[in-house]
Parts: C-alpha cells; structure tokens; sequence
C-alpha cells in the first residue's frame, strides 16, 4: 500500500504535535516560556495598575451623595430627598438640577453642608421655571 500523506519540510511550518518542543529542550519552548512568564507579569501589573487608580478615585471623593427620591409639588417646585456622606470635618456642595419633558433644564440648586455630622439625610425644595418630570444629583465636592 501506498502512503499518500506528504511529509512536509522540517521547521519550515513550525512546530508538529510530535516536534521536541513538548520535551522542554528546545529554543522554541524556551521561547514560549519567556513570553508567558513576560506576559504573566505584564497582566499582573495591568490589573495592579487598574486597582490602583480605582482605590486612590474612590478615596479622593470625601464627598458623596445620593439622591434617594424626588416629588413634583407644582409646577414651579420640585422636592429632592438627597443623602451625602462625607468626613464629619469636611464641607461640601451639592449640585441638583430638575428637567422638563423635552429634556431642557428648568431648575438648579447647589446646596451646601457644613462640619459636623459624617452623614445627612435632607429633603430639599428646587425652584423650577416649568413643571418638572426629574431631577437628578449631578455631583458632589469637598469645599
């Protein structure tokens, strides 16, 4: 019987499932080797990375806040429950702002918290210029 499979040149495809690669002693393997142990150490110092600015952002926000819930009293007011936590010695500010219908802002209010407390729980009144259908709590900063 004849076989009819071509044996193709050595090394010139790469490596074969039956080349010496799998034994450890050749310069492909070692190779191969190098570039996941560089790769390895690349990818632990990404992640190192990533986490390191994620804490340093997180611990830099001596204030936040949350708006928990809002009710349209009328068509010139707009009531905003808002908690903000921050450092019992720090002071900071808050910017609310209300939207009508069509998306266009009708309202804003930056409200202040002073030293003392580390948490506050606030019901606010925003003035608005048309009926609002949201608000919302655009941000929160250290004074």
């Amino acid at each position: 019987m004849v076989d009819l499979r071509q044996q193709v040149p050595e090394g010139r495809y790469g490596r074969t499932a039956g080349s010496s690669a799998g034994r450890g002693g050749s310069a492909e393997a070692r190779t191969d080797r190098r570039l996941k142990i560089t790769g390895g150490v690349l990818g632990v110092l990404m992640l190192a990375l990533i986490g390191w600015i994620g804490a340093s952002y997180v611990s830099s926000q001596d204030v936040s806040g949350e708006l928990i819930k809002f009710k349209v009293v009328s068509d010139s007011a707009v009531e905003v429950h808002l908690e903000v936590r921050k450092d019992a010695d720090a002071a900071g500010v808050c910017t609310l702002r209300t939207r009508a219908e069509d998306g266009s802002e009708v309202g804003r209010k930056e409200v202040e918290f002073r030293n003392g407390s580390s948490r506050v729980d606030k019901v606010i009144t925003v003035r608005t210029t048309a009926r609002a259908t949201s608000a919302e709590l655009v941000g929160c900063q250290q004074q």
